[in-house]
């Protein structure tokens, strides 16, 4: 069992290896493997078939639907969203017969992103607090706060809300129609106006 706090729920056809830690709160569904080493925060939903590996930090809050497996130097924010069977990759040029196990590239994910179901992320990137990435996509780049990116290879095609809705922006500012938020573009890059 992992270490830590005792008030966290792993369904009994789970593995959680020693050494892993886990906060309280957090779900760990069916058929799920977290490695020793790896770091999951409080509150957080790990849904059927997420393997996690030793090398992995995931913050607080965080659901990763069915079918994720996080690989090693990638890390997760607080409050970030995983969809179902999304993939992250952690060597660039992967051959079986050669060991590259050394040459792992880092992929932050930072606070509030939603990746979408069966997004492929390229390993060595980092996805921006609050982006949006659609289903399916291919990332092969960074992304931008706040950014709404989609397709092979995923483009932006504008900005989303921190609640998650696209922003119409005019000109250099602009709000969320949802929930009133407002932010101003400045140099190709998207901030709330506090």
């Amino acid at each position: 069992m992992a270490e830590d706090s005792p008030d966290y729920f792993v369904h009994p056809s789970s593995y959680v290896d020693l050494g892993a830690r886990i906060g309280p709160g957090t779900k760990i569904w069916h058929f799920c493997h977290i490695m020793p080493g790896a770091v999951l925060g409080g509150g957080c939903s790990l849904g059927q078939n997420t393997f996690v590996g030793s090398h992995v930090v995931i913050g607080n809050n965080v659901k990763i639907q069915n079918n994720v497996s996080i690989y090693d130097n990638v890390t997760l924010e607080d409050d970030v969203f995983c969809g179902p069977s999304m993939v992250f990759t952690n060597v660039i040029n992967p051959r079986s017969q050669v060991s590259r196990k050394d040459e792992y590239a880092d992929t932050l994910v930072q606070r509030g992103a939603s990746i979408g179901a069966n997004v492929t992320i390229v390993c060595g990137h980092t996805i921006g607090a609050y982006a949006f990435i659609g289903a399916g996509s291919v990332v092969t780049s960074d992304v931008p706060p706040y950014a709404l990116v989609y397709g092979n290879p995923a483009r932006q095609h504008g900005y989303v809300c921190q609640c998650g809705i696209k922003l119409a922006l005019g000109g250099e500012a602009g709000g969320c129609h949802a929930c009133g938020r407002r932010y101003r573009l400045a140099g190709g890059a998207l901030a709330p106006l506090e």
